[in-house]
């Protein structure tokens, strides 16, 4: 998939009080070559602007290094912003990243995903740890309250696991409650998983997460819009909502009130064309506003992941493939398992001993991703597949 250009011709959507000159994305040749790319991973590193004021200085500028420069001159930012860019190198700033385990990617970037570019106010970068985050993958977001129910929870997980057996991934925001549930279901079920962080990019926020994102960073990717060191702030995680909206073909909200985070990252999701889905709730509980007032304003409700597979357009013949996130072994065992067999025919055909591959196949019943009856052992997508084939009439 090649990355879109770096500038758009239309203006984007007019807001109260937004200039409607300012075109989408970045100015033609924004970032490239050595200087402009050094400027742009400074610019990512200033805290005392917005920003929809940083993306609004740049088209006033031209590019990168000239609006480094605006900065310095005192046309935007804040004396801190100006004190730190005085001896700031994007050199010491790479080296930082470097002890962190983490890099930047910048628009044009694989790992700077297209779609970031429609927000109104795009980021000029973002940073990543974890796995590469790949412009091949579908991406499917579910958010939620911090504090939801049981049922929330149930659904959370399990839509999870069943957007990673489809073959997608699962985005959130590592934070607790539904974001949390819906990272730890995509894992459990052999997926991968993407959090969107609200802090710098080597903070585990929230601490009490913090073995579910060393998880995430093993066998999924963190992304943040903070370089390292910046701690987390309310103000932030709203910021962190847009990004969450863009990097996914579609947004599910499972649980929230009415005026709240989740709402917001349904209001980003339709701002860069993603499509909205709503879960359904009990009208007596205060968690279900934010998903049925979606509902009623044209979010598409969902009944089950096959009702969101369906509506995302990912065809049943699609879905029956190796999750991404699963450890190589299982994932050589479930791609070796074409028709039900015994453990030692397993282990064969995917080159284990028969030690290992029983491990695997232990742990891919349990994911949910195949079953054994009298000894032999056959994917769960097999036989869904075998159970929507029309009888001969």
């Amino acid at each position: 998939m090649q990355a879109e250009p770096h500038a758009q011709a239309e203006p984007h959507a007019k807001e109260p009080g937004e200039d409607q000159s300012i075109p989408r994305g970045f100015p033609p040749g924004f970032g490239d070559g050595p200087g402009e790319a050094d400027a742009v991973l400074l610019l990512r590193c200033l805290l005392g602007i917005s920003p929809r004021a940083l993306h609004r200085l740049i088209w006033a500028a031209g590019g990168a290094t000239a609006t480094v420069d605006a900065v310095v001159s005192g046309a935007a930012g804040s004396d801190r912003d100006r004190e730190w860019l005085g001896t700031a190198s994007a050199s010491a700033v790479r080296a930082r990243l470097a002890r962190a385990g983490a890099r930047f990617a910048r628009p044009g970037d694989p790992e700077y995903w297209p779609a970031l570019l429609r927000l109104n106010d795009p980021p000029v970068g973002i940073f990543c740890r974890g796995r590469t985050l790949s412009p091949e993958h579908r991406r499917v977001a579910i958010v939620g309250s911090r504090r939801p129910t049981r049922t929330g929870i149930e659904v959370a997980r399990s839509l999870a696991a069943g957007i990673v057996r489809a073959g997608l991934v699962v985005t959130s925001g590592g934070a607790l409650g539904i974001d949390a549930r819906a990272h730890e279901g995509a894992l459990d079920a052999g997926g991968s998983t993407v959090a969107v962080l609200g802090c710098g990019i080597d903070r585990d926020y929230p601490a009490t997460n913090r073995e579910l994102l060393h998880e995430i960073c093993a066998r999924g990717t963190l992304v943040s819009e903070y370089p390292p060191g910046v701690p987390a702030e309310p103000f932030r995680f709203p910021a962190r909502n847009r990004l969450i909206a863009a990097l996914s073909i579609g947004v599910v909200i499972v649980e929230g009130v009415a005026q709240s985070g989740t709402r917001s990252t349904a209001d980003f999701a339709s701002q860069v064309g993603s499509d909205v889905f709503g879960v359904p709730g009990a009208i007596t509980n205060h968690l279900s506003q934010a998903p049925n007032a979606l509902i009623r304003d044209g979010a598409r409700l969902i009944r089950s992941v096959d009702d969101l597979l369906d509506d995302l357009g990912i065809e049943p013949g699609e879905r029956a493939i190796t999750p991404e996130g699963l450890p190589p072994k299982e994932a050589g065992v479930l791609i070796a398992l074409d028709r039900p067999m015994m453990a030692d025919e397993v282990a064969a055909a995917a080159g284990l001993a028969l030690p290992d591959a029983i491990t695997a196949l232990v742990e891919l019943e349990l994911r949910g991703l195949i079953t054994g009856e009298g000894g032999r052992y056959r994917s769960t997508a097999e036989r869904a597949a075998a159970a929507t084939v029309p009888e001969a009439g």
